[in-house]
């Protein structure tokens, strides 16, 4: 075996194991997934279910919850496994895996009413729920129950828990500031209308920091930290600064992925142009554009015709906005790696550390 093979064994089989271990950690989550469901479709406390209430809530389910990455509900357990410093109990692997799946039955119902108000086609590679042939603006009412189900998991597992009442409170408190950061978004972009002197990165901002950057990062962060026993609210603050700023950068690549990310490997379509979404690519076109490049965006932009798409994209292009995005991405990276390195707990400077490493230079 040559020297640089042999080098190389060790961090492969380390590799290896901590796939498995990844693996491992996503079958036993999934299990949860199916303990809860069976839990809510025999909750009798509350409703009684009709034979065909209960096999469309379990369809709806199985369609929109469990299909995505599950990086939010997953890293609730990663996270808490680095503030412990220890192996989990399977009570403690437990409650995380719950706590996570809420944080997925959050995402599930966002999503489903998401697409509707942006008439998405697909949605991690299959058609949006509410395009089912079945389902239509039934949808609506599905993401209601979605949104109920969180609350029913959460008193039906922490309801004797000391940190039951703090987490009702930041499960609502992320819910208000991402609705509030959607309605941000719809207002600023409404249909039929395009006011490009809306779109300034303040605006983009404050969107972005509300409707995505808590309840993707700060949320599964909090979790584990009120699982894990943390009282000092200033750990909670310093998590929230960074984790903020760690979601700001992940909208930037979402959109960015929106517009050069492949369908097949990022699981949509992008419609962000056809939307008229004060996107981060938008903003930077128009910080960028000459006059008769802005009077193009302001004559295509928003428009559902793939010829004005395509004419968008080129000015993109001619601005080199890939490039701006490279320096974007490197300069976010620089920035978020220092500011973790200033926190005091190693064990939250590994958790930050680790949500980083999951999402630069991601391709979907």
């Amino acid at each position: 075996m040559s020297t640089a093979v042999a080098a190389m064994a060790p961090e492969a089989a380390a590799a290896g194991n901590r796939e498995a271990k990844s693996n491992a950690g996503r079958e036993k989550f999934l299990e949860v997934y199916q303990q809860l469901k069976k839990e809510l479709l025999t909750d009798s406390e509350l409703i009684e279910y009709t034979n065909e209430s209960r096999a469309w809530t379990e369809e709806m389910l199985d369609y929109t919850v469990p299909g995505g990455k599950l990086n939010r509900g997953l890293s609730v357990i990663d996270s808490l496994r680095l503030l412990k410093k220890e192996p989990l109990s399977e009570e403690e692997v437990f409650s995380a895996c719950v706590l996570g799946w809420c944080i997925e039955w959050l995402q599930g119902y966002f999503l489903v009413l998401d697409d509707i108000m942006d008439s998405s086609i697909t949605r991690r590679g299959q058609p949006c729920w509410y395009r089912v042939p079945k389902v239509g603006l039934i949808a609506v009412n599905d993401g209601i129950v979605l949104k109920t189900h969180v609350s029913r998991i959460l008193k039906t597992h922490f309801r004797q828990s000391p940190i039951y009442t703090q987490l009702l409170e930041i499960f609502n408190d992320v819910e208000y500031q991402t609705a509030s950061g959607q309605m941000l978004d719809l207002i600023t972009t409404p249909a039929g209308e395009v006011d490009l002197s809306l779109y300034v990165m303040p605006t983009y901002l404050r969107i972005v920091k509300y409707k995505t950057a808590y309840y993707s990062f700060y949320l599964p962060v909090a979790c584990a930290l009120l699982l894990a026993g943390e009282k000092d609210e200033a750990k909670f603050e310093a998590a929230k600064e960074i984790l903020v700023q760690m979601g700001t950068y992940f909208q930037v690549q979402d959109d960015y992925l929106d517009c050069y990310g492949a369908p097949e490997v990022i699981g949509k379509i992008g419609t962000d142009i056809e939307d008229t979404k004060c996107s981060w690519l938008i903003v930077q076109a128009l910080k960028r554009a000459n006059e008769s490049q802005k009077k193009l965006l302001k004559e295509k932009y928003g428009k559902a015709d793939q010829s004005c798409v395509a004419e968008v994209k080129q000015l993109y292009n001619e601005l080199e906005l890939q490039r701006v995005f490279e320096d974007f991405e490197r300069d976010s990276y620089t920035k978020l790696i220092a500011d973790i390195k200033k926190q005091d707990d190693p064990a939250l400077q590994l958790v930050l550390k680790s949500f980083l490493e999951k999402i630069y230079k991601r391709q979907k």
